[in-house]
């Protein structure tokens, strides 16, 4: 089993790269189901992983000049302040079943918002110059809040609400909201990562070994970005979520008043 987790891992990594979002969704189920850590440790422990992959795929898409620094900097800080506030003040007041099936609901939530990307935007002309100006600046910063908070409570990076408000609220080309998104998520999750650092007991090696792999699967992912669909990846990336998001609500429909 634990062969098969460290497996994912890199799996995981590529989708990351391909996506720049999506693929960290996976991190969390993996660690808890096939490499059987708690469900809080998973989810904090997902935070550092998601963190240094995206770090990593960010750089490689940043050497292709498929980063917006300014604008993924000013999302980024306001998502770190929400995730920080998710993992510190509001994660302890949830059970880690509770913590799970809120994961469930977030993986339908990115299922139905790939599907509704179906294919991926076209490149929007503009530079980074006025961008943000040009832009309904306060739901942007809005949504990277609300993003932070969702990092913080249930470990997931958010791209797939990040990709499409770089696309139409900052007007990002598509590449370029891909490897902005990275840089956000990997801001993102280490703020998260923070609030949970001393309330989780953390299983170092097997985490690192783990996040190794994501990074190497994040660099392949980045290579691949230019040869693949993104459309067709993005329909099966959701298939997959809404069969894993059934399991993980059926395990943990004991949190979920309404199951």
């Amino acid at each position: 089993m634990a062969i098969i987790g460290l497996l994912l891992a890199a799996l995981m990594g590529i989708t990351l790269g391909l996506l720049g979002g999506g693929g960290s969704i996976l991190a969390v189920p993996i660690l808890k189901y096939a490499l059987g850590f708690g469900a809080k440790e998973a989810i904090a422990s997902s935070l550092a992983v998601v963190g240094a992959t995206s770090l990593f795929g960010a750089a490689s898409h940043w050497r292709e000049g498929r980063v917006r620094l300014r604008t993924g900097l000013v999302f980024g800080l306001v998502a770190m302040a929400g995730a920080y506030l998710g993992a510190e003040y509001l994660a302890p007041f949830l059970s880690g079943a509770t913590q799970l099936a809120l994961f469930g609901v977030v993986m339908l939530v990115a299922a139905f918002f790939m599907f509704r990307e179906g294919e991926p935007a076209r490149d929007a002309p503009g530079t980074e110059k006025g961008s943000l100006a040009r832009t309904y600046l306060l739901l942007l910063l809005a949504l990277g809040g609300a993003v932070g908070v969702l990092t913080g409570l249930v470990g997931v990076g958010g791209g797939f609400l990040i990709v499409p408000a770089l696309v139409l609220l900052a007007k990002v080309p598509m590449k370029q909201a891909v490897g902005t998104s990275l840089l956000v998520i990997a801001m993102n999750s280490f703020a998260g990562f923070a609030g949970y650092l001393g309330e989780v007991s953390f299983e170092w090696g097997p985490m690192a070994l783990f996040t190794a792999l994501a990074v190497a699967g994040s660099f392949a992912g980045t290579y691949l970005v230019r040869f693949v669909p993104q459309g067709a990846l993005q329909r099966s990336f959701a298939v997959f979520l809404i069969i894993m998001a059934a399991f993980i609500l059926y395990e943990n429909r004991g949190a979920m008043p309404f199951m």
